[in-house]
């Protein structure tokens, strides 16, 4: 499936020396399938040109309100109408605060003003114009009014100085354009995930862990959020970003992990366990760290809580998805595993196939049987899972209320 297959996007460029940006983002648009009709300013047309775009999309690049081409004489109105969701990349501070205004004096901020659809503005200006109040005022309104607006970020800027400002890379423009067109399915709920490894200290400096990268629980945070769901994500110590839009809770331990869990006894309508949780840990650690002189010590290992087991057993438990990586006989253990913890749908992999990869291939177990999902990236493994999950949970919910 092509992520943006069909999805009708409107671009438009103010005028900022990011504008060279949107030449890829248009291209990665197209890529994943994405009707594009572009619409530059002025101070845009100064930066890239639009015969550089017509060639990469394919379609005449709007400028003026008297573009002849456009039907009825009325590009305002008439090149938003079809449109799903029009994108601002760049968006400057002026252009900012002309929609935080209302104002409408050239083509693409008449066509904002008058749209039918969701509007997304990706800031690009210097460090001291994003930071001023001015600039912030406007970006306040327009979240007030619905506009969604992305970033920016911080780093090197074209004029030398370094800080917030910089327009978002069209790789990350990308996810947030396919995260919007994601069907909202789960729009209500509340999802709790755990996500990464634990760590089960032996002393101060050393300790139990796995080799769990966290990338699977992130993409499933990420796809919840996705489909409309209130995301909180429990996770143990990893290197990677979290949502912005997700709680994020930061733990070590299988014990902290499930302390944390269990303060949503009441509050979740949805967990899922994705985080490989340590089995054991340390029941002889130490506060101090234990010296290399003298004999080997020995460890006394304790077993770690069940975290989705225990969460399936609460009073009134949530809808609770379980994951397991397995080296063997994947169908038989998975299956039993999903039989011995209750759980109305178990996600299962191989280790081999999983372990530091970007891609995944999950098979679903659940009372209808199992269910494989093709290989591809873990934020589609992801989507392809929530999908699923929203299925079962609409009829678990309509069974819990009857």
């Amino acid at each position: 499936m092509i992520e943006l297959e069909h999805k009708r996007i409107l671009l438009g460029l103010s005028g900022g020396v990011a504008a060279y940006k949107s030449a890829e983002l248009l291209r990665e648009l197209q890529r994943l399938g994405a009707d594009i009709q572009v619409v530059m300013t002025d101070s845009a047309c100064k930066f890239i040109t639009p015969l550089t775009l017509q060639s990469l999309s394919g379609k005449p690049v709007y400028t003026h309100m008297w573009d002849n081409p456009a039907s009825r004489g009325m590009p305002h109105i008439d090149l938003s109408r079809d449109r799903e969701l029009i994108v601002i990349a760049p968006a400057t501070a002026d252009f900012i605060a002309k929609l935080a205004h209302g104002a409408a004096d050239d083509l693409l901020s008449t066509l904002c003003l008058a749209r039918d659809c969701a509007l997304m503005v990706a800031p690009s200006m210097n460090r001291q114009m994003w930071e001023s109040p001015a600039t912030q005022r406007n970006v306040a309104q327009l979240r007030l009014d619905g506009v969604m607006v992305l970033g920016p970020d911080a780093g090197d800027q074209a004029c030398g100085e370094t800080g917030m400002g910089r327009m978002l890379e069209p790789a990350d423009l990308i996810r947030e354009i396919t995260a919007w067109f994601q069907p909202k399915l789960l729009s209500g709920a509340h999802v709790l995930v755990t996500a990464g490894p634990t760590f089960e200290p032996i002393d101060p400096v050393r300790g139990l862990t796995n080799r769990s990268s966290g990338k699977m629980g992130y993409a499933v945070a990420r796809a919840s959020i996705e489909a409309g769901a209130r995301v909180t994500l429990i996770t143990g110590p990893t290197a990677i970003e979290p949502p912005a839009a997700a709680q994020v809770e930061r733990v070590q331990t299988a014990r902290e992990m499930l302390d944390a869990v269990n303060c949503y006894e009441n509050s979740i309508d949805i967990f899922i366990a994705v985080a490989a949780v340590a089995d054991y840990y340390i029941a002889n650690g130490t506060t101090e760290k234990i010296k290399k002189e003298g004999a080997v010590p020995t460890l006394k290992l304790a077993l770690n809580p069940d975290i989705v087991e225990a969460v399936a057993k609460w009073p009134n438990p949530p809808f609770c998805v379980g994951f397991a990586a397995e080296t063997e006989k994947l169908e038989e253990n998975a299956k039993a595993k999903r039989r011995r913890k209750n759980l109305p749908l178990l996600a299962a992999n191989l280790v081999a196939s999983a372990i530091d990869a970007d891609d995944n291939e999950l098979v679903l177990f659940d009372d209808e049987g199992m269910h494989r999902l093709a290989r591809s990236s873990k934020i589609e493994q992801a989507r392809m899972l929530i999908r699923h999950v929203a299925k079962l949970y609409k009829s678990h919910k309509a069974a819990v209320s009857t």
